[in-house]
């Protein structure tokens, strides 16, 4: 069933298949993970019991309450006092200037013109000239208007006794104003003047009442507010105040508590009331799911590769990633029966070990982060506001240990030695988590995050394992791993060919050794080359005394057989082998190197031989029906084949020897263009005749002759 919606999904050009499977995959993201970011809601009123105790999904700022907290802070702030030094002297100054006046206009009252008549001013007049001298200072001190009766009382009194009284005035009120006076401590001084005024002697009793009124007018403040300086220690005292948050997790209301207006309004600013219903959750996670989908988008668009192996990697990433997350949303919903995080016990590494050994390690990066990012949203413990950011880092860094770890092989024992790579990162990891929430552990506690940085690492390597035959068959992948295995000699093929061909399976084993380090030379897959060429012969097995090397001596058959019977024996094992391996479900990369590792060459001991028999043939008829190798793998495995079957045949092979048959069978393909349909360059030719070379002579080495 796999096969045909394969078929179908390889037909379709990269792009349409990128942008469709990835828009599908965002659905299906999006659906399983709604449920993790949108928050549980109540339907209450206020003045109701709670039914539940409610904490606060996220942390807010309770900007009433803050506020509040502020004009409190503000009403604390003591007034900024600014004293004058002016203010006394200023006092003084009016003072003198009162009885300076009734000195000038009681003089007047005696002045006299140019002729010794005198014009004295009557007391009416007197009056009404300090009236009017006073009008300008009453203007400006509405507070200093004297009477009728009190200017006429200070007018009686003797220039020098006002002249006195000025004297007294103007100590009086210079002491008491040269002192910081508030507007509080206005009574307190005006007594203190007072007082000091009847202490005087030199103050007649008819004007002291008069005095007295003009020295409680003069006492004004020394020291006020300065406006400014307050304000700013005002704001100065708001910006100091906290803002009072409503913290993630706090209980906001316990069960059988009344809702009053208070809690109610908690309630509203933290949007735990079901008439809030938002859609931030909703617009925020398409925002995420969108992101993650044009990481993947754009990783696959810049990559450069065939198309064919970027939808196979393409659709291994989104069914891993799909995988991993179905596996997030049954720990998610398990995880709210549990006071532990159980999310610690997720497999961190599964992710990257599958896709770098299903596809590469770039890819596997990529997979790593976004599985983290997807994990810290879906994994969240409690109330958690945005992200688990724990969950996230320990995923992460589980992912990136397991990269480093596993390298590039993929035998079980690399993968079970990463998983307890793995198992030792997480344990350093929720290590660091236990210590840095600075809060008490018991010992089942720690216990259990034990367990679970183990059960992770284990769950990595054991579900890597089990999952890999799973996606091998569903796309058609040859893993490492599967190399690996089928490398084993007691596979029921290799047996069979070690069995039945045992000089064939001795060929094939030399040819696997010299493709083997050439394909690794030029950046190859030597692992790939070696195992292919251990099956690429198998289809010797159907006739396996017609070769050879199965002959040991014998007669050869071939000389009863006319050429072209003798052709169709020899051509057939490519094909035969093919259809051995499809019959037991091989790789196709294997029946491949079967079927490609002759391409069309000619089969030239038999069209020679056909020719010296006087028939008309044509080279065509002798030439193997391929087709040409179309990987590096298989074009180097029909270099070491030919070169093999060649030196064994060879007497007494020297390095110059093997050096000069190897050039020739490489010129020999090139010329014949066997190497037309791969992409292997000349460079890489010549470097794979120089290793080539170099192993043979490791193998054909001289040898000590030992005496009798």
């Amino acid at each position: 069933m796999l096969q045909p919606i394969r078929r179908f999904l390889f037909s379709l050009k990269f792009n349409f298949l990128s942008l469709f499977l990835i828009g599908l995959s965002a659905i299906l993201l999006f659906s399983l993970m709604y449920g993790s970011v949108k928050k549980e809601t109540y339907e209450l009123e206020s003045l109701q019991i709670s039914p539940d105790t409610i904490r606060s999904i996220k942390t807010v700022e309770d900007t009433v309450k803050t506020e509040q907290d502020r004009e409190r802070a503000a009403l604390e702030v003591p007034p900024v006092y600014q004293f004058s030094d002016d203010v006394g002297p200023n006092r003084q100054a009016i003072a003198t200037s009162i009885f300076d006046f009734l000195i000038d206009v009681k003089e007047m009252g005696q002045a006299t013109d140019g002729t010794n008549e005198t014009k004295a001013l009557d007391r009416k007049e007197q009056i009404n000239e300090m009236r009017e001298r006073l009008k300008n200072l009453e203007k400006e001190e509405p507070g200093l208007r004297l009477s009728d009766e009190a200017i006429s009382n200070l007018l009686e009194q003797k220039t020098d006794v006002l002249k006195d009284v000025q004297q007294i005035m103007s100590t009086i009120i210079g002491e008491e104003l040269s002192k910081p006076v508030r507007a509080s401590d206005l009574s307190a001084v005006r007594y203190e003047v007072e007082r000091k005024i009847r202490l005087s002697d030199k103050i007649p009793p008819a004007i002291l009442q008069s005095v007295l009124t003009i020295g409680r007018l003069l006492v004004v403040e020394t020291e006020t507010i300065n406006e400014e300086a307050t304000q700013a220690g005002i704001e100065q005292a708001k910006a100091a105040v906290e803002p009072t948050r409503i913290l993630q997790g706090q209980v906001i209301v316990r069960e059988g508590q009344m809702i009053d207006r208070e809690i109610y309004r908690q309630l509203e600013l933290t949007g735990l009331l079901t008439n809030q219903s938002t859609v931030k959750p909703f617009a925020g996670l398409s925002l995420f799911v969108l992101f993650i989908s044009a990481i993947i988008f754009m990783h696959f668009n810049t990559w450069r590769k065939e198309s064919s192996v970027k939808k196979k990697a393409l659709l291994i990433v989104l069914s891993v990633f799909l995988l991993l997350v179905v596996l997030m949303k049954l720990i998610a919903l398990i995880e709210k029966d549990f006071d532990v995080l159980l999310a610690f016990m997720f497999p961190t590494a599964l992710a990257p070990m599958l896709v770098k050994l299903l596809t590469n390690e770039r890819l596997a990066i990529m997979m790593t982060i976004i599985t983290a990012a997807t994990a810290g949203v879906m994994l969240q413990e409690g109330y958690a506001a945005i992200i688990q950011m724990e969950v996230a880092l320990y995923i992460l860094f589980g992912g990136i240990v397991s990269l480093y770890l596993l390298g590039n092989g993929g035998r079980r024992s690399n993968i079970l030695r990463t998983s307890a790579g793995v198992a030792a990162s997480n344990m350093l990891f929720i290590a660091f988590y236990l210590l840095m929430t600075q809060s008490s552990y018991e010992m089942s506690e720690l216990a259990f995050y034990v367990i679970a940085a183990t059960a992770s690492g284990i769950l990595s390597g054991a579900l890597t394992i089990g999952l890999m035959p799973f996606f091998e068959s569903a796309f058609g992948l040859l893993s490492d791993m599967r190399l690996i295995e089928l490398s084993n000699p007691n596979h029921p093929l290799l047996k069979k060919v070690l069995t039945e061909t045992p000089g064939t399976y001795h060929h094939s084993v030399m040819v696997a050794n010299l493709s083997d380090a050439a394909c690794e030379a030029i950046g190859a897959n030597g692992l790939l080359a070696r195992v292919g060429s251990y099956y690429h012969d198998i289809g010797k097995s159907v006739r396996p005394g017609f070769f050879i090397e199965n002959q040991h001596g014998g007669k050869n058959p071939h000389d009863a057989l006319p050429p072209e019977k003798s052709r169709d024996i020899i051509i057939a094992h490519a094909e035969d082998g093919a259809k051995i391996l499809e019959k037991h479900k091989m790789p196709t990369e294997i029946i491949d190197i079967a079927r490609q590792h002759h391409g069309t060459s000619t089969l030239k001991y038999f069209y020679v031989k056909a020719k010296e028999s006087g028939k008309d043939v044509k080279e065509e008829d002798f030439r193997y029906a391929g087709p040409k190798p179309q990987t590096k793998e298989v074009a180097i495995i029909s270099i070491a084949d030919s070169v093999e079957a060649a030196v064994r045949s060879m007497k007494e092979p020297t390095p110059q020897k093997i050096a000069g048959l190897v050039r020739a069978i490489v010129n020999d393909k090139l010329k014949d263009g066997q190497f037309d349909e791969c992409d292997i360059s000349m460079k890489e030719l010549k470097l794979v005749e120089k290793v080539i070379c170099e192993t043979l002579n490791g193998t054909f080495h001289n040898r000590i002759e030992y005496p009798e």
